[in-house]
Parts: C-alpha cells; sequence; structure tokens
C-alpha cells in the first residue's frame, strides 16, 4: 500500500496521545492535554531552530540564522495565542479534573527548560529542582554545558572585530560589569546600521524572541490567576507568586539595556 498522510504523520499514534485521568471523563480534560502537547510540539521546533541557528552564526551565516530565529518568533505568536484558548475554561471547568494533575506540573517541562538554557538562561539550581526522568535529566545537563544562543552571538561579535575586552568603570560609579563590552559593542552596531546592517536585524530578531518570551509569560501568569487566583500549583510551587517572579527574565538584557544608550557621548556608557 503507497504511503498515506495519515501514515506520514502517524495520525493515529498522534490521536491516541490523549488520555485523560478523570472519570467520568470531564468535558474540559481533553482541551487542556491538547493545548500542553502542542506546546510541547512547538518547543520542540524552537529548539530545532534556534540549535540549526547557532550553529550558522559559528559559521558566520548570519542571515541565514536570522530567518530561522524569525520562525521561533512566530511559533512564539502561536504559543501566546493559545493561552486564550485555555481561558475558554471556566474556574469550575479547570477544577473539575485539576486534582488528577498532582504532583505534575508546567515546571516540569523539561522542553521549557531547555528552551531558555539554550537562550542563554542557565540556572543550574532549576536541574534540582526538577522531577523528570533520567534521561530527561541527562538532556538538562547537556544543555547546561552547551554554548547558548548568546554565547554563539558573543562570538560572532568578537570575529567582527568588537574586542571582548574589560572596560572601565563608568561615570556611573561601582566596578565595571561583564557585559559592558557586549553594550558598547550594540551602541556601535545600531549607531551605524548602513555597515552593520546584517547585525542589526539578527538583534532585532533576538530582542523578538525575548520580547515573545516576556508576553508569553505575562499571558500565561493571567491565565492562571484567572483559573486558580492564589492556590498553590499542582507541584507544590507557589502558583501565580511563583510565575510573577519570572516576569523580569531577559534572554539578551543588554539589547534592552541598549536602547537606553543610543545617541549619548560614548563617556555616558
Amino acid at each position: 500500500m503507497p504511503l498515506t498522510y495519515g501514515k506520514y504523520l502517524k495520525v493515529p499514534e498522534l490521536l491516541s496521545l490523549q488520555e485523560g485521568l478523570s472519570s467520568p471523563p470531564h468535558h474540559d480534560e481533553p482541551l487542556f492535554i491538547i493545548i500542553h502537547q502542542v506546546y510541547e510540539l512547538w518547543f520542540k521546533l524552537a529548539l530545532h531552530e534556534v540549535d540549526s541557528a547557532v550553529a550558522h552564526l559559528a559559521q558566520d551565516r548570519v542571515g541565514e540564522a536570522t530567518r530561522l530565529l524569525r520562525r521561533v518568533v512566530e511559533v512564539q505568536h502561536l504559543l501566546i495565542s493559545q493561552v486564550r484558548i485555555l481561558e475558554t475554561m471556566r474556574p469550575q471547568d479547570f477544577l473539575g479534573f485539576r486534582y488528577h494533575l498532582n504532583p505534575a506540573s508546567g515546571f516540569q517541562s523539561v522542553q521549557f527548560r531547555e528552551l531558555e538554557f539554550l537562550l542563554g538562561l542557565k540556572d543550574p539550581a532549576v536541574c534540582g529542582r526538577l522531577v523528570c526522568e533520567p534521561e530527561e535529566a541527562d538532556r538538562l545537563q547537556r544543555r547546561l554545558a552547551a554554548p547558548s544562543l548568546t554565547d554563539a552571538v558573543d562570538d560572532l561579535l568578537v570575529r567582527r572585530g568588537f574586542p571582548r575586552e574589560p572596560v572601565p568603570a563608568t561615570p556611573r560609579g561601582g566596578a565595571s560589569e561583564p557585559e559592558e563590552w557586549r553594550l558598547q559593542a550594540l551602541v556601535r552596531i545600531y549607531e551605524d546600521p548602513e555597515a552593520h546592517a546584517d547585525l542589526v536585524a539578527l538583534c532585532e530578531v533576538l530582542i523578538e524572541m525575548d520580547e515573545g518570551l516576556a508576553l508569553w509569560r505575562a499571558h500565561h501568569v493571567q491565565m492562571v490567576e484567572r483559573m486558580i487566583g492564589a492556590k498553590r500549583g499542582t507541584g507544590g510551587s507557589e502558583g501565580v507568586a511563583y510565575l510573577r517572579s519570572t516576569l523580569p527574565k531577559r534572554a539578551f538584557p543588554d539589547l534592552w539595556r541598549v536602547r537606553s544608550h543610543l545617541g549619548q557621548e560614548p563617556e555616558q556608557y
């Protein structure tokens, strides 16, 4: 029999994976399962694209890396919009099957943690707090040890002639920060966009990714509060309070800082 659409995509196997735990089956549990399974599929694609972008940057193929990261930004738009589908549940609908989730939690999404590590948001403590399978723990450790997208961009800047050297203390007082060399490089790049067109395009897609991640976190925390209020998370976390604590996270903080320094005299930064 020739290859069919269903066989190629393994549709029967895919459709067999939505197994709820509520008995009798709760109407909204399939919605919850499908949304989160789809999240994991998009995380898989995002990891694939960012890994490829890192490899392209190492070979100075900046345009191709930027193209693939632009795809990740479009994926992020979908991730944000999916939150609204979850919001079609009423609080009592979610509570009808929520207790079956214990002690599982969205905090345990290994692929999301891998994505954070790959972008440069590496927190070794996460590995100790995450309940997961041994193979998943090994993957996280490899991500923790491997170069991140931030590392790949830094290496690219050095190859483009922006020296990674200690920068003297600024008039703001205090010791120099490790990121100051990068900040000065970014100021030079943004203030001469014609000379650094490919780098500006790369930087802009990076800040869009960072913005997309921040917007997803913000939408997610609002959705969770709408569903469970101040209740603790199913995995034992502080729930909304914990999620709110993640809102200030930035994978590329210097791309946000550079906005404040454009147009200033050199000694001002």
